[in-house]
């Protein structure tokens, strides 16, 4: 009943539909904003005590992503062409650290191990 009333009453005002429009945007956006607000600490002793007990790896990938981005970073800086990032990605390569080989395709997996014990 409710929901034809108010489909009713867009159709008939602009200026209802804009309220209700704007209610619908609006509401969602400050209850979502707040509850951010609320859940979002910046405990330093909480924050040292994570960073002390984090594992190896996640160490390791904070550090080759912190790599990662400032490579990233100073490309768009020089404004080089990083198309080939995504050329490279979509044929399963990854990209090097060297400067005139940009491209190194994924080396092939061997099978020494394998094939030693199979002929064991």
């Amino acid at each position: 009943m409710a929901w034809k009333w108010i489909v009713r009453r867009t159709r008939e005002s602009k200026s209802f539909f804009l309220a209700f429009a704007t209610i619908c945007g609006v509401v969602p956006g400050v209850i979502g904003y707040g509850v951010m607000q609320l859940t979002n600490t910046r405990n330093e002793q909480l924050e040292t005590h994570l960073r002390r007990s984090a594992r190896p790896e996640s160490l390791m990938m904070g550090q080759v992503n912190k790599e990662r981005l400032a490579e990233y970073l100073g490309e768009l800086q020089r404004k080089e062409d990083t198309n080939d990032r995504y050329v490279a990605a979509l044929r399963g390569e990854t990209l090097t650290r060297k400067p005139y080989v940009r491209i190194q395709p994924i080396p092939e997996q061997t099978h020494t191990k394998v094939d030693k014990e199979q002929k064991k």
